[in-house]
């Protein structure tokens, strides 16, 4: 056990670091590399020798190899949490070893590093961890003051008051502060991107940016250069570097979207960037670090989709080390007027009309709805209201009570039965024909149908919006949101004036 090394400049506050590591080598750089950077540092060669340091004083970081002579550095962090100690931990892996790994992030490391350890990565990592404060425990954190930036308007965002809901917002304080990866679960619709935003705006990282890309909605022959960027000549007609999702996120969040689209090569390609924290453009001859924080969505069954070898095992583990799981609006019923006012109030503000009531009537009717498209058909239906509505008040009727009346579901007491002038569903008309097979992804397969319909208006209509729009009996603010909900690309020269 050496005796700490410090800085000579007194004047501005010195962090004190416990480097533990059984390596003399490894340890006297990481100890050269960090009084480089201005720290303190002790360093320990075993957890004994580590137990002593942590006996005598407090820290502001531990550093610590997993595996030790006597024992493993996960114990260090078992105890630290234990006895609510302040250092924050980074732990060092051996190559690979993604059990660990998420092991050690699930105790409350604020991030890893594998073995050979970047130098650079070590500094980035140390002052990544040292610029954001551990939040307090519960018992012994003030009542928060009223604010609306930062984390708490992050979570203002996600409305409502179910238990269900409550949980996801306590989840999402805690895990903000780490570098740990998140992967969030839910239905399409129950508002993925939202969570993401919110462990973003909750984080350090809030000042940087939020890349929200959807996996599925790329050419599986551009996805790398998307991912990682092209250099200059890499292929016919990359003219300039270019950067990718990676390298535009740097400092801040990357929102992978639907990951369960992304194909089978690309998931191992994703792999080793999160394993190396580095990213080599196509084209180049060098890998670039990259400093971002992953949160990962899907509606899919990511466990049954390793089961049946459509996704990778190890990249699934790297992915889910924080899970958050979305309950359907369905689940959390009591939450539905809230949601409905928000709703109405943003719809509203976007569009610059009057805010309507909605009325009880209206209120019931929804209620009674199996909206199995979740927030997002709430949202689908609240526009269409809008755009139906003649007055102050919003009825059922705005709605377009007479075609899209709720169906008997006895996934809630109050469902309206049918009424008799509604078509059957069981039924295709002739106008629709029916899948050659019933369909794994009920939600996926109906959003293929309208993206393909939406596309044959918009080819049909040249691109213009407001033409495609008459042709489906939309208004442009509908069709907008269609082609933005679907990932439908556009021409630069398309817009939305009425042909001539």
């Amino acid at each position: 056990m050496s005796a700490p090394p410090y800085p000579t400049n007194t004047n501005a506050h010195i962090t004190t670091i416990l480097v533990v590591d059984d390596e003399p080598d490894l340890r006297t750089l990481y100890e050269l590399t960090l009084l480089r950077a201005g720290h303190a540092v002790m360093s320990a060669a075993d957890l004994t020798q580590a137990r002593e340091c942590l006996a005598q004083q407090r820290f502001d970081m531990l550093i610590t190899d997993m595996r030790l002579p006597d024992g493993l550095g996960l114990e260090l962090l078992q105890e630290i949490k234990a006895q609510d100690r302040p250092e924050k931990c980074i732990v060092i892996t051996a190559y690979g070893s993604a059990e660990n790994a998420v092991e050690a992030l699930k105790l409350g490391a604020f991030d890893y590093l594998t073995k050979p350890v970047d130098l650079k990565q070590l500094r980035a990592a140390v002052q990544s961890a040292l610029s954001n404060p551990l939040p307090l425990p519960a018992a012994r954190r003030p009542s928060p003051a009223p604010t609306t930036g930062g984390g708490a308007a992050a979570l203002a965002c996600i409305v409502g008051r179910s238990t269900a809901i409550e949980h996801i917002k306590t989840r999402i304080e805690k895990v903000a502060h780490s570098m740990a990866p998140v992967l969030v679960l839910g239905e399409s619709g129950t508002g993925k991107e939202l969570v993401a935003r919110a462990v973003h705006g909750c984080s350090h990282r809030a000042k940087g940016p939020f890349v929200a890309v959807n996996c599925g909605a790329i050419p599986e022959n551009l996805i790398e250069a998307e991912f990682f960027g092209v250099r200059k000549g890499a292929f016919t007609g990359a003219s300039q570097d270019r950067e990718g999702y990676f390298q535009a996120a740097k400092g801040g969040t990357l929102f992978l979207d639907e990951i369960g689209d992304l194909p089978l090569p690309m998931q191992a390609k994703l792999l080793r960037v999160i394993q190396e924290r580095q990213v080599r453009p196509l084209g180049g001859v060098q890998e670039e670090a990259v400093d971002v924080r992953l949160v990962s969505a899907t509606h899919r069954d990511l466990g049954a989709m390793v089961q049946r070898g459509d996704f990778r095992q190890d990249l699934f583990y790297r992915l889910n080390v924080i899970e958050m799981r979305l309950p359907a609006l369905r689940q959390r019923r009591e939450d539905l007027p809230t949601l409905a006012q928000a709703l109405l109030e943003r719809l509203c503000h976007e569009s610059g009309q009057t805010l309507p009531r909605l009325s009880a009537a209206a209120l019931d009717w929804l209620q009674q709805h199996p909206l199995p498209g979740n927030v997002r058909e709430l949202d689908n239906l609240l526009q269409r209201a809008l755009a139906l509505s003649n007055g102050n008040t919003l009825e059922p009727a705005d709605f377009g009570d007479s075609d899209i009346a709720p169906s008997p579901s006895t996934s809630h007491p109050h469902a309206a039965a049918r009424p008799a002038s509604t078509p059957s569903f069981e039924t295709p008309s002739a106008a629709t024909a029916p899948p050659t097979e019933t369909p794994r992804d009920l939600q996926t397969y109906l959003d293929e149908q309208e993206r393909q319909v939406l596309l044959q208006a918009l080819k049909e209509s040249h691109f213009n919006r407001t033409a495609a729009a008459a042709r489906l009996g939309l208004n442009l603010r509908q069709i907008r949101y269609r082609i933005q909900r679907l990932g439908i690309a556009m021409p630069s020269d398309s817009d939305d004036t009425e042909p001539h």
